[in-house]
C-alpha cells in the first residue's frame, strides 16, 4: 500500500535499530511498541480512510520519559506525531512510516481542582468529561463538551482547539485554557500562559492552542471552571423546510440572544439519531434546532418568551420545552449521538468541518444541496448553527471503488464553499491531512509564509507531526493549477505563488 504522506514529507533516513536502542534504555517493557500487530491499533486516528503504521510507538508515563524521547529524536532527525484518544476526525494523528507515535494515554491524572480559584490543573490524557464530573460536586463544570468527550482528552482538544455543542456562548478551548506545560523537540520543559487572567509577552498560549501537536507536545494542562448556572431552559425547535431553520438561526442571534447552545439536525440526521437513542424528536421535521438557554431564572424566563415568539415568526411549526431534566438530557442525547447514529445508516460516513458567517447558512445548505445531488451521494447534516460550524457527514462505502476518492472530492467543494462565503475550513476539528489542500486556498502566500516561521521557530527541523496542517509551496502550487484545469474556482481566488 501507498503512503498516504506526499513523497516531500518522507525524506527522513532513520536506523530503526539505533532508534530503538536508545529508546529501550528510557522505556521499559511494554512502553515500547515495536511489532506491527501491537502498532495496528495506532495507525489511524477517527478519520479511518488514511492509515500508517509508525516504526514504533512509545508509551510513556512521566514527563522526563517524554522529554528524552524528544531529545533523542531530535539527535537522530526522527519525526514524532503525538497522540491522545485517537478521536480526530481530520488525520491529525496519522502516524509517520519513518517516525515514532508518541502516545500520552498514561498521562491521565487530574493533578489539582481548586473550587475557590475555580481552576483544574489536569494531565493531557485526562478525559473532557472526566474534569466535568470531577469538578460537579462543586457546583462547577467545564465547558467546552465536543460530542467525543467522554473519550476525548484534553491534550487532544487543546491542538485541535475542540469545541462543542455549548461554545457558541462559552468558547473554544482556547478560551478556557489558562496554561500549558509544553515539552519542545529538544526536550526543554516550557510553561506557557499563567493561572491571571493575562501574562506578559506574545501570546503564545493562543498559538499552541490548536496547533495541532505541531510546535510541542503538551504535558499538563490548566483549564477555568465554571460555575452551574441558575437556571436552564431547553427548546426543541422543528421546521418545515431547512432554509426556515437556517434563518430563525441568525434570528436569534441578531436578537441580541446568546443561547447556551444552538444547533441544527436535517431530517436524515434527525431520523437516524431518532432510531438510535429514542430522543423524542419528530421525525416528520425537514431540520430542528435544539436551543438552550441558561442564566439566573428570571432572564432565562424572558429568554425563553421571546425565542418562542421570534421562532413562530420565523416558520417553526412545533415548539416545546423540555418540562424534566430527563427531557433535556434526553432532547441533548440525539444530537450527542448524531454521528454514532449515523453510523448505522451507511458502511461509512466522512465527517467534514467547515464554518461560515451565520447569514449565510440557509443559502450553504441549498448548494450543499446542490452539490449532494450533483456527486450521487447522500450527505446529512449536523452542526454547531449558532457560530455557523457545519459538520456534514457524507455517506459512502468503502468497498466501492473509486467511491471514497469521489466523497474526498465532494468534502472538498464543501470546504471550498465555506471559504467562498467568507468562512474558514474548520471551526473545531483541525486541518490535520484531510484539509491541507484547502488551505492553500484560505490563506495566501504572505500568511502561510508567516505559520512556516512560527513552526520552525519552535521546531526548526520540521520533525514535529510532518506533512500536515500547513501546506507547503509544492502543495499549493499542485492544488491550484488542479483547479485552474477543472475550473471549480474564480481564477482571482487561486492563490498566485
Amino acid at each position: 500500500m501507498a503512503s498516504v504522506y506526499r513523497e516531500e514529507d518522507l525524506g527522513f533516513s532513520v536506523d530503526r535499530e539505533s532508534l530503538i536502542r536508545l529508546l529501550r534504555e528510557v522505556l521499559p517493557g511494554d512502553d515500547l511498541l515495536l511489532d506491527n500487530e501491537s502498532m495496528r491499533p495506532y495507525e489511524c486516528d477517527g478519520l479511518s480512510a488514511y492509515r500508517e503504521l509508525p516504526l514504533v510507538v512509545a508509551l510513556p508515563t512521566t514527563v522526563e520519559q517524554v522529554q528524552d524521547v524528544l531529545r533523542i529524536c531530535s539527535a537522530l532527525n526522527v519525526p514524532v506525531v503525538a497522540r491522545g484518544a485517537g478521536t480526530s476526525l481530520s488525520a491529525g494523528a496519522l502516524p509517520h512510516p519513518q517516525g515514532v507515535l508518541l502516545s500520552l494515554a498514561r498521562f491521565n491524572r487530574i493533578l489539582e481542582l481548586d473550587q475557590d480559584r475555580r481552576i483544574a490543573r489536569v494531565q493531557p490524557g485526562v478525559r473532557n468529561l472526566a474534569i466535568s464530573e470531577a469538578a460537579a460536586p462543586h457546583g462547577l463544570y467545564y465547558a467546552p463538551d465536543p460530542s467525543s468527550q467522554i473519550t476525548c482528552t484534553i491534550g487532544g482538544n487543546v491542538a485541535e482547539n475542540a469545541g462543542g455543542v455549548h461554545c457558541l456562548k462559552y468558547g473554544l478551548t482556547v478560551h478556557n485554557v489558562l496554561s500549558v506545560t509544553m515539552v519542545t523537540m529538544d526536550g526543554d520543559r516550557v510553561v506557557l500562559g499563567s493561572e491571571a487572567l493575562d501574562s506578559p509577552g506574545y501570546d503564545l498560549l493562543a498559538a499552541v492552542t490548536g496547533s495541532e501537536g505541531m510546535l510541542g507536545i503538551v504535558v499538563e494542562v490548566t483549564v477555568k471552571l465554571l460555575p452551574n448556572p441558575p437556571a436552564r431552559e431547553v427548546l426543541l425547535v422543528a421546521f418545515p423546510e431547512v432554509e426556515s431553520a437556517g434563518n430563525a438561526v441568525a434570528g436569534i442571534i441578531a436578537a441580541g440572544i446568546i443561547p447556551g447552545g444552538l444547533e441544527m439536525m436535517d431530517n436524515p440526521a434527525i431520523r437516524a439519531a431518532e432510531d438510535f437513542v429514542h430522543a423524542g424528536y419528530p421525525v416528520e421535521a425537514a431540520a430542528i434546532l435544539i436551543c438552550e438557554l441558561d442564566g439566573n431564572a428570571d432572564e432565562v424566563r424572558d429568554q425563553v418568551a421571546r425565542v418562542r415568539a421570534l421562532l413562530r415568526d420565523l416558520g417553526a411549526n412545533d415548539i416545546r420545552v423540555a418540562e424534566t431534566d430527563e427531557q433535556r438530557t434526553r432532547f441533548w442525547a440525539g444530537r450527542k449521538a448524531a454521528f454514532p447514529a449515523v453510523g448505522r445508516i451507511s458502511p461509512d460516513y466522512y465527517c467534514m468541518d467547515g464554518t461560515i458567517p451565520r447569514k449565510r447558512l440557509a443559502e450553504v445548505l441549498q448548494r450543499m444541496q446542490t452539490l449532494s445531488a450533483e456527486y450521487g451521494q447522500r450527505v446529512v447534516n449536523v452542526f454547531h448553527a449558532g457560530d455557523g460550524n457545519l459538520h456534514p457527514l457524507v455517506l459512502y462505502d468503502g468497498n466501492v471503488p473509486g467511491e471514497f476518492e469521489r466523497t474526498e472530492e465532494l468534502g472538498g467543494r464543501i470546504l471550498e464553499l465555506c471559504v467562498e462565503v467568507g468562512g474558514t475550513v474548520t471551526g473545531e476539528h483541525g486541518v490535520g491531512m484531510e484539509k491541507i489542500n484547502q488551505m492553500c486556498l484560505q490563506f495566501e502566500t504572505a500568511a502561510l509564509d508567516q505559520f512556516r516561521a512560527l513552526k520552525a521557530a519552535f521546531d526548526p527541523n520540521g520533525l514535529l507531526n510532518p506533512g500536515k496542517a500547513i501546506p507547503t509551496l509544492n502543495r499549493c502550487a499542485e492544488f491550484g493549477a488542479m483547479h485552474v484545469h477543472h475550473g471549480q474556482l474564480p481564477h482571482a481566488d487561486i492563490p498566485r505563488f
